[in-house]
């Protein structure tokens, strides 16, 4: 049957002349009506793009000779940046589909709202959204970027049309989280992401280290989804709704019979999504994976995995639970606190000299980054102003996004000609690829907050700030200690790529497609050091 067709059963049935309207009563045929809703796919797309072309690469394989494979990885780069397009009509107001339609669903007038009440939908294309997708496709694109030269290199351990169609749905997923704006929809999009992922860390075959790496992600993730989803039922039995904004409307007004399961309820919907976040101590799965995947795939993982975690993290916190801002605010202010710190030490203890110890730096570097981001999300739960404290970890976010994947760009070039990745393996780069290696300096400087990385030491003081104005003062001593230690290890690399190189000098070949990645972010990372300002008030905008 055809939607026309189906829509007007559905308001004849709503009707109150109809007999089934007048046995029923008419507000629950009402109700029937309801369902019967257009999709706005305009903002839907971006996420649906992604889907679309992962389909369609998975199909393509089954008929490209194995000579025009590399044909997949391209069709996936245009795909990524057509969904990542699609975001620029979008930027004209809020949307949203996939609403409730019915009385009290706080539809009608204002974008969104009637009487004052928030409008119950499943998918917003609000500001926030929009930021977090662009960070999500963007990253993906790096990443794509990145991998092409990796399959051309590593073809026979990793089939490339599972691989791309595997990231591209894991991008999708991680796409569709942000906009989420219920519960079910947040945890299905959430799965989404992560379910590709598993199988992306393990993909390279009769790689033992690959495999271990996987099981490992594995086993982590599903215990943070088991934990969130009890949470997530505890919540739904506490308030008999789903949709973020009605959960926030109903929670204080528990019933103090419910008062118990609903408490509990946030808590684990919270630990599940710390898992998520790598947040200390639910850390132990990241280096171990990062240096068992694909250099790519961790290159990924280190910004999109982040971007899920924490988009969903400032969801469910912020607009679903700010009535227990007093039981997560000081939680998330531990976890941050324990997190940098744990994440830099980890760091700090890796010995140059040991095998892949630059890609796992930079593993326990992303875990001391999430500290960071968990900052002003803590901040939200004592700032009168969330909006603007949620602004500075999307801008921390943003800042990080870009040069965090440049780094991960210029250990995949090293890692072509010395397949160890040590770190003191970029002894020496300035004298065999001067641009390289001036930029991975430009890239670890923005990581230390040092200039010329100006949009680095923009980030952290945003987030300094935000921890001081909601006045966790000791957070924000811990932040600058965790500063400190920072710059130690991240100077030391940087000295190290402009000394007398040890022997004979290798000059790494670098391909198209890894030097685009590598321009595209250090291009990035410079225009945001040249108008940070701009970081800020574009991500604190009237995010919700």
């Amino acid at each position: 049957m055809s939607a026309q067709p189906l829509a007007e059963a559905a308001a004849s049935i709503a009707s109150p002349a109809h007999p089934l309207a007048q046995q029923l009563g008419h507000p629950l045929a009402a109700s029937a009506a309801s369902l019967v809703q257009s999709v706005d796919w305009l903002a839907v797309a971006p996420p649906l793009i992604a889907a679309v072309v992962a389909l369609g690469v998975l199909v393509a394989d089954l008929f490209l000779p194995e000579s025009r494979k590399n044909v997949l990885g391209w069709i996936s780069v245009a795909g990524l940046a057509a969904a990542a397009l699609m975001l620029l009509p979008l930027l004209d107001g809020d949307r949203a589909t996939f609403c409730l339609t019915g009385a009290g669903s706080g539809t009608g007038a204002g974008p969104g709202s009637v009487t004052g009440a928030p409008r119950a939908c499943s998918y917003a294309a609000d500001h926030f959204t929009l930021v977090i997708q662009l960070l999500v496709l963007g990253g993906a694109l790096l990443a794509a970027l990145l991998s092409i030269t990796t399959l051309d290199d590593d073809r026979r351990r990793v089939p490339p049309g599972e691989f791309w169609f595997l990231l591209l749905s894991a991008t999708a997923g991680a796409a569709l989280l942000p906009a989420a704006r219920d519960l079910a929809t947040l945890i299905v999009a959430l799965e989404v992401a992560s379910l590709p992922a598993f199988a992306l860390v393990g993909i390279r075959h009769g790689d033992r280290r690959s495999a271990e790496a996987a099981l490992k992600f594995f086993l982590s993730s599903v215990t943070a989804t088991a934990v969130s989803l009890m949470g997530v039922s505890f919540v739904y039995a506490s308030t008999g709704t789903l949709y973020l904004t009605q959960v926030a409307q109903r929670l204080p007004d528990t019933p103090g019979q419910l008062h118990t399961l609903a408490q509990t309820g946030v808590v684990l919907t919270l630990i599940g999504f710390a898992f998520k976040t790598a947040a200390v101590p639910f850390h132990f799965w990241v280096p171990d994976t990062y240096v068992g995947a694909p250099l790519p795939v961790a290159a990924y993982l280190s910004v999109v995995g982040k971007a899920v975690g924490f988009s969903g993290l400032i969801l469910v916190t912020v607009v679903a639970f700010p009535s227990y801002a007093d039981v997560w605010g000081p939680a998330l202010a531990v976890l941050a606190a324990l997190t940098m710190t744990v994440g830099n030490v980890g760091a700090l203890r890796q010995q140059a000299t040991r095998a892949r110890s630059a890609v796992r730096l930079l593993a326990w570097s992303s875990v001391g980054q999430a500290g960071y981001l968990l900052v002003p999300i803590a901040a939200a739960g004592y700032a009168k102003d969330a909006q603007k404290a949620i602004g500075s970890t999307v801008a921390y976010a943003l800042m990080y996004a870009a040069v965090n994947l440049g780094a991960f760009a210029v250990a995949a070039v090293v890692g072509r000609g010395r397949a160890g990745n040590r770190i003191s393996d970029y002894r020496g780069l300035y004298a065999t690829n001067p641009v390289t290696a001036l930029l991975m300096a430009f890239f670890l400087l923005c990581l230390a907050g040092l200039p010329p990385g100006i949009i680095g030491l923009f980030a952290k003081v945003t987030v300094f700030s935000a921890a001081v104005g909601a006045g966790l003062g000791w957070l924000a001593v811990v932040m600058a200690v965790n500063v400190v230690i920072a710059l130690f290890y991240y100077l030391q690399w940087t000295a190290l790529l402009f000394r007398a190189p040890e022997g004979e000098t290798v000059r790494h070949r670098i391909p198209a497609p890894l030097t685009a990645a590598i321009a595209l972010a250090g291009v990035a990372g410079v225009a945001l050091s040249g108008a940070p300002q701009l970081v800020l008030r574009f991500a604190a905008t009237g995010l919700f």
